[in-house]
């Protein structure tokens, strides 16, 4: 039953809020990763497990949020996963060693992993059917605006806090969330007399997916840190990836009642709908940590104003995700949008790979606020133009699917980035030293005017000169790296760019009254 005036907006500020600081926790570690490595007596990539384990849990439990709100109840379990965030959130914040902090980073992640996808119905529930584009762009708001703020609040935190505070600020919004979940948001009908003993639970299938999502999502994560097949948990992995997925894909359209329908891909439109809305993930999330790297290690901006330069674009979103969702509850067609928002993408990815060192804040505003319209743009007329076509009880089942491949776009899109990078890296580096050369006019010029400065300095004569050649091999490191991440930016476009043609083969419908109400039972 739809939500009125006031109740219905205390309602949405809270799934939304929910929602936000779920995916916030998604980016806003990684500009603190240095300090916590340091603080933790721990390496850098011994660190990286405390975003590795968080995505795992993230991947594992979303697409289960339809069955588990089956079994408890959506209130029940909404309530549930925000107190279990929460208290693992106050956990990870007085952890004093990794693997501690590892362990309720994973705990923290099946929390939040229910919030998206349970979050979207209660958040649908709110609204009357026609106005309920309005409430999808809302929410769509808080998916772009989560890992927009995350390392914008990460970044004011380590330069002015202890690293613990990233995890401790969730802990107010979590009690509070509880408290509004508790008074304002009503059970369903159907969830005051649930009977478990005639739910049946799908056993093989929570495993199947809990292995085989779990190691993909592993591998994606850890690949490129841990030399890919060189290493032998990330094959082990590999293989066990490779043999669970497929078997979980013929149980779950084999059983009665499996734990995620995948019948739901058998509608055109949901098929190719994921298909996009996985390279939104790699968008979404590639740009989000690629751009920190560039500005910070070439630029040499602090985690401050790295993440004050995100906020423009993440305000632009803001006021346009409203305008999007009027315009889709009347009657204008979802493709428009996506489109637009296609072409915005692939503008700021090919505007960040012409840019250098010299590159200005406002040339970054600029880029970045046309990657906030885009994203304005593209998440839900997306979403909804998703699952437009699909029958009423299977609109849960392809809301979590969709959150489910967002979330497995994003990693890809990290792996395929780290791998790209150092792999381009490489090459221009090696590319670079073949045009310096003993007795070459340019570089005896570099080198005399680095070794002049540092004797300047008070360095001696044969210090400055061994220094003046590290330094040239910095600068060509530096260089070197530069250029990968502008190759990587443009590989993001050409990711777009080729995919683009899949929107016109989506159905152009408007989601039935009928429809749009069962969108709101995202979890029951």
């Amino acid at each position: 039953m739809a939500q009125q005036g006031f109740r219905r907006w205390i309602v949405v500020l809270t799934v939304v809020s929910a929602a936000i600081m779920e995916l916030i926790d998604t980016s806003i570690v990684n500009v603190g990763l240095t300090q916590m490595a340091g603080n933790l007596g721990v390496t850098i990539e011994d660190i990286s497990w405390v975003v590795t384990s968080y995505a795992i849990a993230n991947v594992i439990v979303i697409p289960m949020t339809g069955f588990f709100q089956n079994y408890f109840g959506r209130k029940n379990y909404y309530i549930a996963s925000i107190i279990l965030f929460t208290l693992a959130s106050y956990a990870c914040g007085i952890a004093d060693d990794l693997w501690t902090l590892t362990f309720f980073r994973f705990v923290q992640g099946v929390g939040g992993g229910a919030l998206l996808s349970t979050s979207q119905g209660i958040m649908y529930d709110s609204f009357p059917p026609q106005q309920r584009p309005i409430a999808s762009a809302i929410f769509g708001m808080g998916i772009v605006m989560g890992p927009t703020l995350g390392p914008t609040l990460g970044g004011f935190i380590i330069d002015n806090y202890h690293w613990s505070w990233m995890f401790f600020i969730n802990v107010p919004f979590g009690i509070l969330a509880t408290f509004l979940c508790l008074n304002f948001i009503e059970k369903q009908p159907q969830e005051h007399n649930i009977d478990r003993s005639k739910i049946s639970i799908d056993q093989l299938g929570i495993l199947l997916l809990a292995v085989g999502i779990g190691s993909l999502q592993y591998v994606l994560e850890r690949g490129e840190a841990d030399d890919w097949f060189d290493d032998h948990t990330i094959l082990m992995l590999t293989i066990m990836a490779a043999i669970s997925i497929p078997m979980f894909i013929w149980w779950e359209l084999k059983t009665k009642n499996p734990v995620v329908d995948l019948r739901v891909l058998k509608n055109r439109n949901l098929a190719i709908g994921s298909i996009l809305v996985f390279i939104i993930g790699y968008g979404l999330f590639t740009s989000i940590m690629l751009f920190p790297l560039f500005v910070q290690r070439i630029i040499g901006y602090t985690a401050t104003k790295t993440g004050n330069l995100l906020i423009p674009g993440g305000f632009i979103t803001i006021f346009i995700f409203p305008v999007v969702g009027r315009a889709l509850a009347n009657g204008v067609s979802p493709r428009i949008f996506v489109a637009i928002g296609y072409i915005a993408f692939i503008a700021f990815c090919f505007m960040m790979a012409g840019y250098n060192e010299n590159a200005t804040e406002g040339l970054f505003t600029i880029a970045l606020l046309v990657r906030g319209v885009g994203m304005a743009f593209i998440n839900a007329p997306l979403i909804n133009q998703s699952i437009s076509t699909l029958k009423p009880q299977e609109l849960p089942m392809g809301i979590a699917f969709t959150n489910m491949i967002r979330q497995l776009g994003g990693a890809f899109g990290v792996a395929v980035t780290n791998t790209y990078i150092t792999q381009r890296s490489a090459v221009h580096r090696g590319d670079l030293v073949s045009h310096v050369q003993a007795g070459d006019m340019l570089t005896t010029e570099r080198l005399n005017a680095l070794t002049q400065g540092l004797m300047s300095r008070g360095m001696n004569a044969f210090d400055a000169a061994t220094a003046a050649y590290r330094n040239l091999d910095l600068i060509i490191q530096k260089q070197a790296l530069m250029i990968s991440y502008l190759d990587t930016f443009r590989l993001a476009g050409t990711f777009f760019i080729v995919t683009f043609p899949l929107l016109f083969f989506l159905q152009n419908r408007k989601m039935d009254p009928a429809a749009a109400k069962a969108a709101a039972d995202a979890a029951h």
